[in-house]
């Protein structure tokens, strides 16, 4: 009777879905939240997550908009009898069903991993051909957010897999948020704007701002590489549809300024904001960095559109992303090791965007300087300044028009 029941539930769930699509009105901007796989890799349990939760609300980092709390890889225990995933039961003795509820009740929310293939990449059950199973087990735990990789896919089509995944959740019917981990492989920016909210467009990152570690088919890549591979995706990001360059490692070991650089260059590109640190136990230097509102906002802008690279100069590059209401935020980036002094001349700086279809128009508007990381206002667009951007480090203004 339960197997025939389950039948009638899988083939009903199928119908319903053959014109789904996702959900429509999440990620309206940039996903923010944390994520176990940066700092813990599969040596996760109950306890951990539970103590982390409770340190989002503690710190402040909730508050700041970081809502998400996402068990990566190595959650899963077996499939029961009728082939649903269930957790591990000595990591998670409660069960994710108690563990969501705790999530719950702290303001947050819960997100969990698997993967498009036949096992996760750390070697669990994968939700190739129980698709509909585990959205729906998802769904009755009170999951809010599916990180879905792509490991042991062979010969598994990303577009026919993805899509079904979409399908499977929005026939479970709870809004969840779609990530799409395929590491940009089938270039998801051209086809995923109406399977996922957010698609990784490269592979995965690696604790370093200027290097990439090799291993026999596979890399993982510093900021800077990762920064580089965003190059020519912006136009096909937007509110609900972000490019994800992966997840942050801000507190994970890089120095202070290479931590500011990396958080600044994911709010300029309108990136998920998804921590990877012990939020536990943050140095004053990491919490100042991560709970810094007036940067978080750049990546939060309601007009959702990615910052572009203007130019590139003796090691400094420029970048400019239009903000709601004609504003502009403005970003040096240090890529050399080197302090760079250089002059702002705002007349060399007009630009067209042909994505937010605006001018800079500097010759003909004045723009009230705001210093982000230093927290003070500093003039205005009608004289040029002269600034000295530290080593692998930023100098990040909002520009606010003023006529």
């Amino acid at each position: 009777m339960k197997r025939i029941l389950l039948a009638a539930v899988l083939a009903a769930a199928v119908c319903s879905a053959a014109s789904a699509q996702k959900f429509e009105g999440l990620a309206q901007t940039p996903p923010m939240g944390w994520s176990s796989w940066n700092k813990f890799a599969c040596d996760i349990n109950e306890k951990v997550i539970k103590e982390v939760a409770d340190a989002l609300v503690k710190s402040g980092l909730r508050d700041a908009g970081y809502v998400y709390l996402n068990l990566d890889d190595c959650w899963h225990g077996e499939r029961d009898s009728l082939g649903f995933i269930q957790a591990d039961p000595v990591k998670f003795p409660s069960g994710i069903k108690a563990l969501a509820d705790y999530v719950h009740a702290r303001g947050l929310k819960l997100g969990i991993y698997s993967d498009a293939g036949r096992k996760t990449c750390g070697g669990r059950p994968g939700s190739f051909g129980h698709e509909y199973q585990d959205a729906l087990q998802y769904a009755r735990w009170g999951v809010d957010y599916l990180k879905y990789d792509w490991c042991e896919s062979e010969d598994i089509n990303p577009v026919g897999a993805y899509n079904l995944m979409r399908d499977a959740l929005r026939a479970a019917g709870r809004p969840i948020l779609f990530s799409m981990c395929e590491w940009g492989t089938s270039k998801p920016w051209t086809w995923a704007a109406e399977t996922a909210h957010q698609w990784r467009t490269t592979g995965d990152i690696y604790n370093c701002f200027d290097c990439v570690d090799q291993h026999p088919g596979w890399a993982a890549y510093g900021v800077l590489q990762i920064l580089d591979m965003q190059e020519g995706l912006r136009k096909y990001a937007g509110p609900g549809h972000w490019n994800d360059p992966d997840m942050l490692e801000v507190g994970n070991g890089q120095s202070e300024s290479e931590d500011r650089a990396h958080f600044t260059m994911w709010c300029m590109l309108a990136a998920p904001l998804i921590l990877g640190n012990d939020v536990r136990d943050m140095s004053r230097q990491t919490s100042d960095i991560l709970l810094n509102r007036e940067v978080i906002a750049i990546d939060q802008d309601t007009l959702g559109i990615q910052g572009l690279k203007f130019k590139a100069e003796d090691g400094l590059e420029f970048w400019f992303k239009p903000l709601a209401g004609g504003d502009w935020a403005f970003c040096i980036l240090n890529r050399t090791t080197e302090a760079k002094t250089y002059t702002i001349d705002w007349q060399q700086f007009n630009l067209y965007d042909d994505v937010a279809r605006r001018f800079t128009d500097f010759d003909s508007k004045t723009y009230a300087v705001r210093d982000l990381w230093e927290r003070r206002d500093d003039g205005d667009t009608r004289k040029p300044r002269t600034v000295t951007v530290q080593g692998h480090d930023v100098k990040l203004f909002k520009l606010r028009i003023e006529n």
